[in-house]
């Protein structure tokens, strides 16, 4: 029965825009990169790992289909993104002694990443 799920749960779609949207989350907390968050830039040290789009994705997949959905929405990224990242990101010296935590970083990024990629100029 497990197994049944298991196969279920990777026939779940994801549309290249969503997808697109895990991948630039994982980005976002790579400080230096195209879509670091200021907070990122300045309290972290190391940003997630390709793994972590991964997981992020498998893990919303699992949720549209515990919601009854056949597709993967940028809502289910957002739901996901917290307990994929938190353990994936770690704060430089300076973020730590300002007491914040790794939580708070990646919730204030998720917040500020917009939902489509900035235009290439």
């Amino acid at each position: 029965r497990i197994l049944d799920y298991q196969q279920l749960v990777t026939k779940v779609a994801i549309a290249d825009h969503v997808q697109d949207y895990a991948v630039r989350m994982v980005l976002s907390t790579h400080p230096g990169g195209q879509f670091a968050h200021p907070q990122v830039n300045q309290f972290v040290r190391i940003g997630a790992s390709p793994r972590a789009a991964q997981a992020i994705v498998l893990a919303a997949k699992c949720r549209a289909l515990v919601h009854g959905r056949p597709t993967v929405a940028i809502d289910d990224i957002k739901d996901v993104a917290l307990p994929a990242l938190r353990h994936r990101v770690a704060l430089n010296f300076e973020g730590e002694a300002e007491g914040l935590t790794t939580d708070q970083v990646v919730r204030n990024l998720i917040e500020a990443l917009p939902l489509e990629a900035p235009q290439a100029a």
